[in-house]
């Protein structure tokens, strides 16, 4: 797998990648909306940040419930299923009239619902592109199918394959916010929400349509007692463990920032959403294309530092237009998770990859909801600014403790014959 142009190539990945843009979009045009929504009638900081990032609280509930449906549902029908269900939710929160209370009810049904899908999603790219990589190698080739993990559980197109997907995401997030900011500003946001049931609802065609049937890739029925089972094997292995760590907590308290440009520059969030988008893109393209394999390795404390240094220039109140240089700087750090994504994977059986990867998923969105309340919480008790100055603060102690805890521990990679985590 070299190039981009060899993953459009793939069988399926086309379909997969068309049927995960429509969502995207759907999600960051009806999330400006709902938090609009909410911060109109309500003027709270906090529940507009909890409504834009609530679905992303009911993860943990999926990531203990549900998640063990990731390797043990087929993946066409699940992911079909998720997109409706999205559709039908989110034209119930444009109902005129709706309680703040259903509001956040819907919200938490949302999370629920998604917290199955970046496993299934995720766990079929790594299928897809992993039996690519078998043909070429029994062709022949030379793109290799692996990166030397301990389990093999990864293969040489998951990260290029990944790092596309990101970039989609970017450039859809950018796509959401300015045509939803528009939609807000010229009509309003439930017509924005009514939109973005539309294309969820287009999504789930595209996957039923593009996408072939295929068998689980691993054997018995879903259940909480097989997700708790999967989850302990996952979180017992220490390197794993702190993989997960630095994928959830730099990145969670960062998206809390996020949550308050609403409450920090009301006519200019859609603009700075969309500058976050852009840097995210941008980092996105350096980690999956131009950064060689070894320096690569080492990026990841450094990129996690860059995703929160700009934002405690925030303490200066700084205006729309110098506020969205920073967010856009700010988000080239984004593309750690690149990296930390791949040694997840040489570090998983490919049996345990989408439930893996459903884990960091899960994980990844909890802690931005958490992220999110904290920071309504703080800017609710002192201003936006301050509370996104205090919480990039702990994004950065975090990556920090993070990055020198193996340091302290080197002896149990040494026996695994793993590199210790950097």
């Amino acid at each position: 797998m070299r190039s981009y142009r060899d993953l459009f190539r793939t069988p399926e990945f086309t379909p997969l990648f068309l049927s995960t843009a429509a969502p995207t979009v759907a999600q960051t045009a009806s999330g400006l909306a709902l938090g609009t929504l909410v911060y109109r009638s309500t003027g709270s900081p906090l529940l507009s940040a909890v409504s834009m990032f609530g679905p992303s609280l009911a993860q943990v509930l999926g990531a203990t419930l549900l998640l063990s449906g990731a390797d043990r549902l087929p993946p066409r029908g699940t992911l079909a299923g998720i997109s409706l269900a999205f559709a039908a939710l989110t034209a119930l929160l444009a109902l005129p009239g709706l309680p703040l209370g259903a509001v956040f009810a819907v919200v938490l049904v949302q999370g629920l619902v998604a917290s199955l899908g970046g496993g299934v999603r995720w766990g079929l790219l790594n299928e897809i592109l992993a039996k690519d990589e078998a043909k070429d190698e029994a062709k022949g080739g030379t793109n290799g199918g692996t990166d030397g993990g301990a389990n093999g559980g990864t293969n040489g197109g998951y990260l290029l394959g990944r790092s596309v997907f990101n970039m989609m995401s970017g450039i859809m997030q950018i796509t959401g916010y300015v045509t939803g900011g528009a939609l807000v500003a010229a009509l309003s946001p439930r017509v924005s929400l009514l939109l973005a049931a539309v294309l969820y609802a287009v999504a789930a065609a595209g996957v039923r349509l593009g996408l072939s049937g295929r068998t689980p890739r691993s054997s018995g029925r879903p259940s909480v007692t097989a997700t708790w089972r999967t989850n302990a094997v996952l979180w017992r292995d220490r390197p794993r463990r702190l993989t997960y760590l630095g994928l959830w907590l730099p990145n969670g308290l960062v998206v809390g920032c996020e949550s308050l440009y609403v409450p920090y520059a009301p006519g200019a969030a859609g603009t700075l959403f969309a500058c976050a988008a852009l840097g995210m893109l941008a980092g996105d393209v350096t980690v999956g294309r131009l950064l060689p394999p070894a320096v690569r390795r080492r990026a990841a404390t450094p990129l996690l530092a860059l995703l929160a240094a700009p934002y405690l220039l925030f303490a200066l109140r700084p205006p729309p237009a110098v506020a969205a240089c920073l967010v856009a700087l700010a988000s080239v750090g984004f593309g750690a998770s690149l990296v930390q994504q791949e040694r997840l994977m040489s570090l998983t059986p490919p049996g345990l990859s989408g439930h893996a990867l459903g884990l960091h998923s899960a994980g990844m969105l909890t802690t931005q909801g958490v992220g999110a309340a904290l920071a309504g919480t703080a800017a609710q008790l002192t201003s936006p600014a301050v509370a996104m100055t205090g919480t990039a603060a702990a994004s950065a102690a975090v990556t920090l403790a993070l990055a020198v805890a193996p340091v302290a521990a080197p002896a149990e990679a040494d026996r695994r014959g793993e590199p210790a985590l950097r």
